[in-house]
């Protein structure tokens, strides 16, 4: 008799239940968020998209604990403080510290021993390929560069949950879809639970296992779609015609 193996799929580790945020603005208050609703595996990459103004920054804020919600709940699985790494669109280097002392910042402040701390900074800045910049100050440094000190300095405490503000934002074309390679491969590196806010279709097909949608404020999921894309994932993938399928369906969704 033949035994088929069936895989148990992964139990999520973040659960975001009937979430929302109003903002007293004088006027019956700013709704960012109305009741959103999702779970995140772990390992898993997703993307928020969505229009301007639909809450999607809000989400990470409320998810990193930086702002209250109005209502609902989110629940981490298994942690009653998880560690959260967070990287802005803008790097907030600290101009007087070096690319190794920014990197070591969050272990400083937990009081790591200085020579364990120093030892994990080195192995991200090997891991975001900044090799030969660890005394370089940021004003040295390339747009792509600093983020990728901002990227390495959210990972160095080994947090359960990445959460990512649309990092390229700033950067030019060219240096944005380099980025985006470079963060493919950091993330197949670490395996982390990522979460993160772009304004793209092209990064988040490229980047993510799952996009949801934002509908105008106030913000709801208005879709969740599988990015069935083989992994690792390299530049040409970006002009087969899945891809072109898949993004014209998040397009037809933000509009």
């Amino acid at each position: 008799m033949e035994i088929i193996e069936t895989l148990t799929p992964p139990q999520p580790v973040l659960f975001v239940n009937n979430l929302s945020a109003v903002f007293p603005d004088g006027n019956g208050g700013l709704h960012a968020l109305g009741s959103v609703d999702f779970s995140v595996c772990p390992r898993e990459f997703v993307c928020v998209l969505g229009p301007s103004g639909s809450g999607k920054s809000t989400l990470l804020r409320i998810l990193a604990g930086l702002i209250p919600p109005t209502s609902g709940t989110v629940v981490f699985e298994g942690h009653t403080q998880p560690r959260i790494g967070f990287v802005f669109q803008q790097a907030n280097l600290m101009p007087w510290r070096s690319v190794l002392e920014n990197i070591m910042l969050p272990l400083d402040i937990e009081n790591i021993p200085a020579e364990a701390a120093r030892q994990r900074a080195r192995e991200l800045i090997d891991l975001v390929g900044l090799e030969g910049f660890e005394t370089a100050l940021p004003r040295e440094l390339s747009g792509g560069m600093a983020q990728r000190v901002a990227l390495a300095r959210a990972l160095v405490h080994d947090p359960d949950i990445l959460l990512l503000d649309e990092p390229f934002g700033s950067l030019d074309a060219l240096t944005r879809e380099r980025m985006w390679t470079e963060l493919s491969r950091i993330w197949q590196a670490r395996q982390k639970t990522v979460i993160m806010v772009t304004h793209s279709i092209g990064e988040a097909l490229f980047l993510a296992d799952r996009v949801l949608v934002m509908t105008a404020r106030p913000g709801k999921i208005k879709l969740d779609l599988t990015v069935d894309l083989p992994r690792p994932r390299e530049e040409e993938i970006r002009y087969t015609a899945h891809f072109g399928t898949l993004a014209r369906k998040l397009k037809e969704a933000i509009e």
